[in-house]
């Protein structure tokens, strides 16, 4: 066994007692805003004016020396009056040379933003393009996917095993890139990737080249995505790897499904993936199409937990149930199923078709696939289940800062934009009721958002609208505050009173409660109110589905 290896058995063990950490911060927080923070965070004259088209990104990939070395060939519109052109590419890496036709381009730096003086005259309307030559020794990662950077291990045969991960960082942690959200290149992205020619590339969309340079000894591997990709979700993923393959018919016909593994672990992947046609059959059902067919669906093993790549969601589960073995949920629902698996391929919906404009909005992200585990387990084990196993979710959650961070300056907000945001989730679909009306929901913002990038308003209004109630209080209260409501309640002969406490302004959030067993729905305010009953000092619950907490006064009950 290496030290790498060992190390990363310690690493898993410790995550196995910690299923908390799964949701830790991809993004320092701190009360200190920077110059850089608002050059990455924000949309700035130097990005608005352009929107980018495509991207070429021509690699050469040296694992003895742990360099990466290339061009990125860009193409954007113009939309507005020029000015210089925004870029990022983080250090210890350089940005050697920019030209435009053949021209050599000036451009000044600000901390790891690059400004970049294109030739004048720009046309609006008009695309052009850029070629930007770099060169270095990328972040090395400390914890992928968590801490990211480039990955660079052995297998157990002591042959190279490399991957890219860098959701926090960004992607100009490894090659220069309009390195904000909002924008996506319409016309997706060829990478061409040069690696030793004992070793494999695996990158996103599909596979429609390979080279040989036999006097260098190195191959390069061209893959095409030709759909709109967020740049952390374009990725690197190298080593001796193998691939099997089969076909899903789908809701938009036939969806190439592919695997790529270590060539020691092919027995045990052919059958644990068996998980990831399960997976997207329970999550077309709930969220519409598979969003890439054109790109097509790919599971690669890493070097570390997992991350949900664009078309190559990358995975590091063990090939066991659970995450790493552990149930996160503490039901023992979270066995019947690969989390990995499960909640990486449920970001193809959100994250990668639906994606955030600002990262402070990552909790469209990550609340809507933590509560996707629920929808897989609902579709493939039933309800009672499901509705246990995000219930039990809610002990990961430690409400200490609210899910939506700080605009424009490149943070993410709370953690518990997983655990509690699928309960935020799980509670608004109580109150609408329907589950015809609920999956509908699910469905149409993949639909009218299909391959958009969106805000949290957007996302709430959709819903207000589709569910026909304003959520917004609910919204406020589980986004933009840490406290839980809780429901207040005082049983005294034939009276009922009723409140919520711990609440945001004018919070009236319906809940369902029963009444010596007996369903009856009210409309709690931040005041008392009374409801006259039929028999004395009943015994009152709340259903448990609604994520409030319950206080019973006089605790007569």
């Amino acid at each position: 066994m290496t030290i790498t290896t060992l190390l990363n058995s310690l690493l898993i063990f410790i995550l196995c007692f910690a299923p908390q950490t799964f949701a830790k911060q991809l993004f320092a927080n701190t009360d200190k805003v920077t110059q850089q923070d608002i050059l990455r965070g924000s949309i700035t004259p130097e990005r608005a004016w352009w929107n980018l088209t495509h991207y070429h990104l021509d690699i050469k990939v040296d694992p003895a020396s742990k360099s990466i070395s290339g061009t990125n060939t860009m193409k954007y519109r113009v939309l507005s009056q020029q000015k210089p052109l925004q870029v990022e590419l983080q250090q210890p890496l350089i940005l050697e040379k920019v030209t435009q036709n053949g021209e050599t381009l000036k451009f000044t730096q600000q901390g790891y933003s690059y400004f970049i003086n294109t030739q004048p005259n720009a046309e609006v309307g008009k695309e052009y393009t850029v070629v930007m030559h770099f060169s270095g020794i990328p972040k090395e990662a400390v914890k992928a996917p968590w801490d990211g950077g480039i990955t660079w291990n052995k297998d157990e045969n002591d042959i190279d095993f490399i991957a890219s991960s860098c959701q926090g960082l960004g992607a100009s942690i490894w090659w220069p890139n309009k390195d904000h959200a909002y924008d996506e290149p319409d016309n997706g992205v060829l990478m061409s990737v040069e690696v030793p020619e004992h070793l494999f590339d695996v990158s996103n969309g599909r596979l429609i080249k390979i080279e040989h340079n036999k006097t260098a000894k190195t191959k390069t591997y061209h893959w095409q995505v030709v759909n709109p990709i967020n740049n952390y979700g374009v990725n690197i993923n190298i080593g001796d790897y193998v691939n099997f393959n089969e076909t899903y018919q789908g809701e938009s016909g036939k969806l190439d499904m592919n695997y790529y593994v270590l060539r020691d672990n092919l027995t045990k992947a052919k059958q644990q993936f068996k998980e990831a046609k399960r997976t997207i059959e329970a999550l077309e059902y709930w969220f519409g199409p598979y969003p890439f067919y054109e790109d097509s669906y790919k599971l690669v093993e890493a070097p570390y937990l997992g991350m949900e790549h664009q078309s190559s969601v990358t995975y590091g589960n063990g090939y066991q149930n659970g995450y790493l073995g552990s149930d996160r949920s503490q039901t023992g629902v979270g066995m019947l199923f690969d989390f990995i698996i499960v909640h990486e391929t449920g970001h193809e919906w959100f994250a990668n078709n639906i994606t955030s404009v600002d990262i402070a909005d990552m909790w469209i992200h990550e609340s809507f696939t933590s509560y996707s585990e629920n929808l897989f387990v609902e579709y493939h084990f039933g309800k009672e289940k499901a509705f246990e196993y995000v219930r039990g979710q809610r002990m990961n959650i430690q409400n200490t800062s609210p899910i939506i961070g700080q605009y424009n300056i490149h943070q993410e907000g709370s953690s518990d934009m997983y655990d509690k945001g699928a309960n935020m989730l799980h509670t608004i679909r109580q109150i609408v009721n329907n589950d015809t009306k609920w999956r509908d929901i699910l469905r149409g913002l993949n639909k009218k958002y299909f391959h958009k990038t969106v805000t949290t308003q957007q996302i709430e209004h959709y819903i207000n609208k589709h569910a026909n109630y304003d959520f917004s209080k609910v919204f406020d209260q589980y986004l933009r505050d840490i406290r839980i409501p809780t429901f207040e309640f005082f049983v005294k002969d034939k009276v009922l009173k009723i409140k919520w406490s711990n609440v945001v302004k004018d919070f009236t959030m319906p809940v369902k409660i029963f009444i010596n067993n007996k369903e009856k729905w009210i409309t709690p305010t931040s005041e008392w109110a009374e409801i006259e009953l039929t028999e004395a000092n009943p015994f009152i619950t709340i259903d448990p589905n609604f994520y409030v907490n319950t206080l019973n006064i006089l605790g007569n009950n």
